[in-house]
C-alpha cells in the first residue's frame, strides 16, 4: 500500500519526480492496480476467515452461556426437591455442587470466549474498512487512469503540433512567400510576353497571306480580260 501511495500522491514533487523518470507511467500505474486487487482479494480472505471463526465462537458463547443457566435451573430445582422430600438432602446437596463446580468451569471458559468474541468482532470491523478501502481506492484509480489516458493523448497530440509550430522559422516562411511571389509573377510577365509575341506573329503572317491572295487575284483578273479581248 506504501507504494501505492507514492505512486498516486500526485501533488507531491517526489512522486511528479519518480513518475517522470518512469519509462512508462501508464503500465506502472496498471501494475499498482493489479497489486490492489491482490491486496483486496487477500483482505477478502481474511475477512471471511475472521467472521467464520466469530460466527463459531459466538456460537460457543451461547452454548456455554444456555449450558451456565441449565446448571443454574438444575441445581435450584434438586434443592426444591430436597425441600420438599422428594430426595435426599445429602444427595441433593451432592449434585447440587457437581453442578455448580462444572458452572464454574463453564463461567471462565464464557470470560475467554467473550473476550474472543469482542476481539474477533474488533477484526471484522478493521478488515471490512480496509476491504472498502482498498475498493474505493481501486475504483478511484481506474477512473482516474481512464481520465489520464485521455489526457496523455490529447497532450502528446498538442505537445508534437507545438513543437512542430516551435520548429517553424517565420522568418524563412515570409521569405520563402516572397520568393514564390516574385517567381509567380516573373513567370506570369513571361508567359504574357510570350502571347504577345504570338499574337503579333500571328497578324503578321495574316497579313502577307492576305497580301498574297489579293495579288493572285489581280493576276489572274488581267488574264481573264486578255483572253476576252477585253
Amino acid at each position: 500500500m506504501n507504494v501505492l501511495r507514492r505512486l498516486f500522491k500526485i501533488g507531491q514533487a517526489e512522486t511528479n519526480s519518480a513518475i517522470d523518470k518512469l519509462e512508462d507511467p501508464i503500465k506502472m500505474i496498471e501494475q499498482g492496480l493489479r497489486d490492489m486487487n491482490e491486496n483486496k482479494d487477500k483482505a477478502v480472505k481474511a475477512l471471511a476467515e475472521v467472521k467464520a471463526m466469530h460466527i463459531r465462537r459466538t456460537k460457543d458463547l451461547n452454548e456455554h452461556l444456555n449450558t451456565e443457566t441449565d446448571l443454574q435451573n438444575k441445581s435450584v430445582i434438586l434443592l426444591k426437591k430436597a425441600q420438599q422430600g422428594e430426595i435426599d438432602s445429602a444427595e441433593a446437596d451432592t449434585l447440587v455442587k457437581e453442578n455448580l463446580r462444572r458452572k464454574a468451569s463453564i463461567s471462565q471458559e464464557i470470560v475467554l470466549i467473550k473476550e474472543e468474541v469482542s476481539n474477533l468482532e474488533k477484526q471484522v470491523a478493521t478488515l471490512e474498512q480496509n476491504v472498502n478501502r482498498i475498493k474505493a481506492g481501486i475504483h478511484q484509480w481506474e477512473n482516474e487512469l481512464g481520465t489520464l489516458r485521455a489526457r496523455i493523448k490529447v497532450s502528446s497530440a498538442t505537445q508534437k503540433i507545438n513543437k512542430q509550430m516551435t520548429n517553424m522559422d517565420s522568418t524563412s516562411v515570409v521569405s520563402m512567400l516572397e520568393r514564390m511571389k516574385n517567381k509567380v509573377a516573373q513567370d506570369e510577365a513571361l508567359a504574357q510576353a510570350y502571347g504577345e509575341m504570338a499574337q503579333s506573329s500571328i497578324t503578321h503572317e495574316e497579313k502577307l497571306k492576305k497580301a498574297l491572295e489579293d495579288l493572285s487575284v489581280e493576276d489572274e483578273l488581267a488574264q481573264m480580260k486578255k483572253d476576252m479581248g477585253l
